[in-house]
């Protein structure tokens, strides 16, 4: 597969979401970016943003066996990993394995289970492996989380630990469609047949194809003035009194690895420094942590994050 390929195959997949997902290219856009980059993605956004039938369409396009995961308060990781079933035919414990054992997983208002059953997800997520009862699985090696949650002002909701937020390569924030995108869900949803029914998506790429393209994006050059620029913006995130805590060293090391499927998806075989300034926002904004001095002073993260950016100086 050539880097002209992949372009051409991310055509077709953004073509066919849209057939049932009306606007949203930026979050698509953000998936894709993560696909070919081996990340997780976090989409925060209110209820009824379409943020479930997105991650299902995408998935949709892909060769790729499913899994969905309902968060509920009262889940336990048990419910995620799987456990060891005693077997009476067999007298022994065979493993019952739980929805994690998928190519893509979609953690449905993850932050609607407490802090314990989320942490159930760390190790899945960084070694695509899981350890029960002292025996280690493998995952698939394509892996991928695709988690939704509404806003922590919501009811009923709990906040994600810092370990497992880190584990997203992206956390991206779905906003409320325009009047004219509003007005075509309104048409093309707006009947109780049309909400049950399954979305009809087309397969686009096979695990092969998949695959390769991943290769492909890995392989796009990432220059040394680059790597100079994500290590200054990240180090930046540290320093001073505006962040409580900082972004990590892994943050710089998945925005380099963003920039290079972002570069792959606009067909260069090489990172700008546009392709940082397009990712640095969703891929430090879960990563860092307001100081009390910056929030009495009314700033956001995202304010932060930006004026960091307009302060580092990007290479010609």
């Amino acid at each position: 597969m050539q880097l002209a390929d992949l372009r051409a195959a991310a055509d077709r997949i953004r073509a066919e979401i849209a057939t049932q997902v009306v606007g949203q290219s930026d979050t698509v856009d953000m998936l894709l970016t993560a696909l070919f980059a081996g990340g997780h993605v976090l989409l925060e956004g209110p209820p009824g943003t379409a943020k479930t039938l997105l991650a299902q369409c995408f998935t949709r396009t892909l060769d790729l066996q499913f899994g969905r995961i309902q968060f509920t308060p009262d889940l336990m990781p048990g419910d995620i990993l799987g456990s060891n079933l005693f077997n009476f035919q067999t007298s022994a414990f065979a493993l019952t394995k739980g929805p994690i054992f998928c190519d893509v997983l979609l953690a449905d208002e993850i932050n609607r289970t407490p802090p314990k059953t989320q942490a159930a997800l760390l190790e899945a997520m960084q070694e695509r492996g899981v350890t029960l009862d002292g025996k280690r699985y493998q995952l698939s090696p394509r892996f991928t989380v695709i988690a939704t949650q509404n806003p922590i002002e919501q009811q009923g909701a709990y906040p994600l630990p810092e370990a497992q937020l880190d584990r997203f390569l992206f956390k991206h924030v779905v906003s409320y469609p325009s009047a004219e995108e509003e007005r075509r869900i309104v048409a093309s949803h707006g009947t109780r047949a049309t909400d049950r029914a399954q979305p009809a998506i087309n397969k686009i790429l096979t695990q092969d194809e998949l695959n390769k393209a991943v290769d492909v994006a890995a392989s796009v050059r990432l220059p040394d003035e680059v790597i100079d620029y994500v290590v200054r913006i990240v180090r930046a995130t540290r320093e001073g009194t505006t962040f409580e805590l900082g972004a990590s060293p892994r943050a710089a090391a998945m925005i380099a690895s963003g920039a290079r499927a972002r570069a792959a998806l606009d067909g260069r075989d090489y990172v700008i420094p546009d392709d940082v300034k397009a990712l640095a926002l969703p891929a430090l904004r879960h990563r860092v942590i307001l100081s009390p001095a910056a929030e009495i002073e009314g700033r956001t993260t995202d304010a932060a994050l930006k004026t960091i950016m307009d302060q580092t100086e990007a290479p010609r």
